[in-house]
């Protein structure tokens, strides 16, 4: 499941909405057991945590590590699932593809000691400024127009001498 303009619940689907997209990564562990991941307070700003792989980092015991993520559901109602039930022996590390949640989310570390790496992408969609973008192609249409509305000039006619 991947973002795309018309899944966002805010922002209607038009060619003017920015998507960006940067590396997200924690490690969880029994001295850290959680992370919350909120996205600024900007009004007319969407954050996304797209998470990819979960995975055993080094050191890891021989124990069940469970991770679980709370978020929001499509209801608005706090909701938690775990997402991976790693081991050393037999699921060090587990794919998610293209897990998306709306922030805020928390990620914890519900059994275990850790330490477990937590990676994706934190996508930001927000409206493109495009007056800068409007205002070249007005400019651009205007020299159109002009270009249009000029007759073609003709070579002048050499007179013949008597």
């Amino acid at each position: 499941m991947s973002f795309s303009h018309d899944e966002s619940s805010e922002f209607p689907p038009t060619r003017d909405t920015k998507l960006e997209s940067f590396l997200f990564s924690c490690e969880l562990s029994s001295k850290v057991p959680f992370y919350i991941f909120q996205g600024d307070e900007e009004e007319d700003l969407e954050h996304f945590l797209e998470l990819r792989t979960v995975c055993l980092g080094v050191g890891a015991k021989e124990e069940s590590n469970v991770v679980e993520v709370t978020a929001m559901n499509h209801l608005g109602k706090t909701t938690s699932v775990p997402i991976a039930n790693l081991h050393v022996k037999c699921l060090p590390m587990v794919s998610l593809g293209e897990f998306e949640l709306k922030a805020p989310v928390t990620i914890r570390l519900k059994a275990g000691t850790g330490p477990v790496s937590v990676s994706g992408l934190h996508l930001i969609a927000s409206q493109a400024e495009d007056s800068a973008l409007s205002e070249e192609e007005e400019e651009e249409d205007d020299d159109e127009a002009e270009e249009e509305e000029l007759p073609s000039v003709k070579p002048a006619k050499k007179k013949k001498n008597q």
